[in-house]
């Protein structure tokens, strides 16, 4: 299970950072050029799309790095991201993949069966 959680939250924090890259780029662009009537409106927080486009990716990532190690601390972070990519983006079609696998990844590593170590997670 733990091995799957990194995989899947890997290539979910692959995909988040591909969405993080073209949501923070859309917000640049329109604060570069100004709104196009009917075609490139500005978000309604620049500010809440921007941290989640670059935070989201970033616990994705290390929370599948820790998922062998730790897996509850690396299950939270992956949770963490997937939650934070949806509050955000919502659930669409570019979306669905990056929320999806964080999501289970997180999970996974959440019901890996054992303990991390012989002492307490915290």
């Amino acid at each position: 299970m733990r091995n799957a959680a990194l995989v899947l939250g890997l290539i979910g924090g692959l995909w988040a950072m591909l969405v993080g890259f073209f949501v923070y780029g859309y917000i640049e662009f329109v604060d570069w050029f100004g709104e196009i009537p009917d075609l490139a409106r500005q978000v309604e927080d620049p500010a809440l799309f921007r941290t989640v486009a670059i935070l989201s990716p970033m616990l994705a990532i290390a929370g599948a790095a820790m998922a062998r190690a730790r897996a509850l601390w690396g299950g939270v972070l992956m949770l963490v991201a997937a939650g934070g990519l949806y509050h955000a983006f919502g659930f669409g079609v570019f979306t669905i993949f990056p929320i999806a696998f964080c999501g289970l990844a997180g999970i996974l590593a959440l019901a890996a069966g054992r303990p991390d170590e012989e002492k307490a997670h915290f």
